[in-house]
This record gives structure tokens, sequence and C-alpha cells, in this order.
């Protein structure tokens, strides 16, 4: 007999919950168990039905509750037991989220599977900020990178390619190496008064938003307390945040657009 079991990897997006795609709030609202990560945010966990059962498996760095390996065992268990089940992830599956991972193990094991996308937060913190990552005359492309590597060893980037001052670059995860990413950056070629941000808790009513330049971004970030979720806006498009700010204006509600006093667009 066939398994009647599926496993949706359901990208939920950064948080806010308006930004959840149709399917993603009809899976959530229609289904025998949820898995979900640590930055799948509350506002979202509230629109599980009463009795849907709910297992927690966040991880940040350095504190793994439970570990890859045992979540993927976890999905072909719940699985070969006959639950439809949903994989919450904040962001996208497919962008840092482990969900190419967790798909190759369910195809391993025969698993019938869908992807949900969700949106990035390289997309949806950005816009909430004001910044775009794309403006003629400003930026041409966007890279997207992790600023942590595996075991937290170190990072091993091609730093020539990333200083790119014609680029949008947009770190994820690199609250703990930013140091040493805007050194290796300034090093590479790319000037230290290139306009940059930090973004705390993007897309909700807690957003800040850091601006200051490449060469105090480690410091400002350090300075504000900032800490996870995080994700770093290096480039030019950063210098049209003040004037693109429609989230704080349109809403009426602070969210701290913390401007550095050192900040020198030029």
């Amino acid at each position: 007999m066939s398994n009647p079991a599926r496993v949706y990897l359901v990208g939920t997006g950064p948080g806010d919950p308006d930004l959840l795609t149709i399917k993603a709030l009809r899976l959530i609202q229609d289904t025998d168990v949820i898995i979900y990560d640590r930055l799948v945010s509350d506002a979202i966990l509230d629109l599980i039905p009463a009795g849907t059962t709910r297992i927690y498996v966040g991880k940040e760095t350095g504190n793994h509750t439970v570990p890859q390996q045992e979540i993927n065992q976890l999905l072909v268990k719940l699985a070969d037991a006959h639950h439809r089940i949903v994989r919450l992830k904040g962001g996208d599956p497919f962008v840092f989220g482990r969900g190419s991972e967790e798909a190759m193990w369910l195809v391993k094991h025969n698993i019938p599977f869908e992807i949900v996308p969700g949106i990035t937060a390289a997309s949806a913190c950005t816009t909430y900020a004001g910044i775009p990552l794309t403006h003629r005359g400003l930026a041409q492309g966007v890279q997207i990178i992790t600023g942590h590597s595996q075991q937290d060893g170190p990072l091993d980037l091609d730093w020539k390619t990333l200083a790119d001052a014609s680029q949008t670059l947009v770190v994820y995860m690199g609250l703990a190496n930013i140091k040493l990413i805007c050194e290796k950056l300034v090093a590479a070629g790319l000037a230290a008064d290139t306009p940059s941000a930090a973004i705390q808790n993007g897309t909700m009513a807690q957003q800040q938003c850091l601006l200051t330049t490449l060469g105090s971004l480690a410091d400002e970030t350090h300075r504000a307390k900032l800490c996870p979720p995080v994700i770093f806006v290096i480039g030019k498009v950063v210098s049209l945040a003040d004037s693109l700010d429609w989230f704080g204006v349109n809403d009426g509600v602070n969210h701290q657009f913390l401007n550095s006093e050192t900040t020198s667009y030029g």
C-alpha cells in the first residue's frame, strides 16, 4: 500500500503574517502536524488551529535544539505514520533554510513532498526598511551570502567578488562575524564610506534599522546591542532609506531608524 502522507516544506517569510502566501496559510490551517523553526513568528503560530500537533525544532548559531539529522529522521517517522506534515521555515525554504537538505532526505525515503516558497528576508526586510535591492545608477544586481559557516569554521568567501560597488550585498546570519566581514570587504577594495544598514526583526512591529557606513557598521551594531534575527545590507541603495521609509510613516509606529552619528554617504 502506498503511503498517503505528504510533507510540505513551507516558507513563512520573515515574520509579518500578512506576507504569507495563500497556499501557506491554507496548509497551516489544515494539517496533522506542524514542525517549526525558531524564526517562525508568534503571529504566524497563532494561526495554527487548536488541536494541531506542534513540534519545535528551532536552532541558532552554536545552539541546535534539534540537530538537522534528527529533524530529517523526524519527518520520515511522521510520514511513515501516515501524517500530513507541514514543516514551517522562516523566510524561504531554499534560501539558507536547509529546505533542499530535507527535500533530498525525503527523496531518499520515497516520501512525497512539496515546496512552498516564502518571501526571503533579503527582499522583505529591505523593502520594509525602504531599501531597494536594485536601483538604476546605484545597484545593478544583488549578492546574498551567509555570514557564518558550518561548525562555526572560518569564512571562506570570495571577498574580491563581494566587494563590488555596483552590487548590493545582503548578509544573513552575520551578527557574530560582522566585524570580520566589514574588515575583509574594506581590505578587498570596498570603500569604508559605503552606505550600510543592519535590520533587526524586519517586517515586525519591533523592527529596528540602523543606518551607517561600512566602516562603522560593526561598531554601531555592537553599540545598538542588536540581536538576532538581523540582516545586513551593504551598498549605495542604503542611501535611499531615509526617503523611502514607508513602513514607519504609514503605520505611525516608531520603528527606530537608528542613524549613526558617523553616517556620511558622500
